[in-house]
């Protein structure tokens, strides 16, 4: 076992819940708006929306890593070069974290929660980088292929269920800091730029 690349995948996936983004954003906003256990809701179901996509990945990518090298080696150049997109979306994006959504209608915790699973599980984009992420990260030769992307996927839920679950409880002195602090947009669109196109170089650069 590999735990240099497992410490990797942990810091990535860091980066990445800290860097703001619709969910983080949405989490921000409900505890802001409701309160914070109404935005522990909404980490609870997008969280939950990550088990199925973990479950996708393993169980597809597996069988093409049996398949064919080759087809293995596709999916992580398809991996890293849509990253790299994503990077470069970042760059042309506005340097601003937006908070301001509006009057949010009132919600149960359940409807909270639904939401959220919602929110992740159909979003195509999800799939998307899960499939581009998780490939670059296998840690084992001995372990089951479909063992690994598991223990990945929790994980990635673990380490962003702790970063969103942290933005739920402080939302109130997160938002604040944000709006008095304007140069931290830029900061975090470089931040979200570097991890993307490490993330990316690290993917092309591991072995299968």
């Amino acid at each position: 076992m590999n735990y240099e690349i497992l410490y990797t995948f942990v810091l990535a996936t860091s980066a990445l819940a800290i860097s703001p983004g619709p969910d983080n954003i949405f989490v921000l906003m409900q505890s802001v708006v409701n309160g914070k256990k109404y935005g522990l809701a909404v980490v609870s179901g997008l969280m939950s929306g990550c088990l199925i996509h973990t479950t996708l990945v393993a169980f597809g990518v597996s069988v093409i890593i049996k398949q064919s090298e080759i087809l293995f080696f596709s999916i992580k150049l398809f991996g890293a070069l849509y990253l790299f997109f994503l990077a470069y979306k970042v760059f042309r994006s506005e340097a601003s974290v937006n908070l301001t959504e509006g009057s949010m209608p009132k919600k149960s915790i359940w409807q909270l929660f639904k939401q959220g699973f919602v929110m992740n599980v159909l979003n195509p984009k999800v799939s998307i980088f899960f499939l581009a992420f998780f490939p670059g990260f296998l840690f084992s030769k001995t372990m089951s292929n479909v063992s690994q992307f598991y223990m990945l996927g929790f994980l990635f839920i673990m380490v962003s269920f702790t970063v969103f679950g942290l933005v739920a409880i402080l939302a109130g002195s997160i938002s604040e800091y944000l709006k008095k602090n304007s140069n931290i947009g830029v900061i975090l669109k470089w931040l979200q730029i570097v991890v993307f196109v490490g993330i990316g170089v690290f993917i092309l650069l591991s072995e299968q």
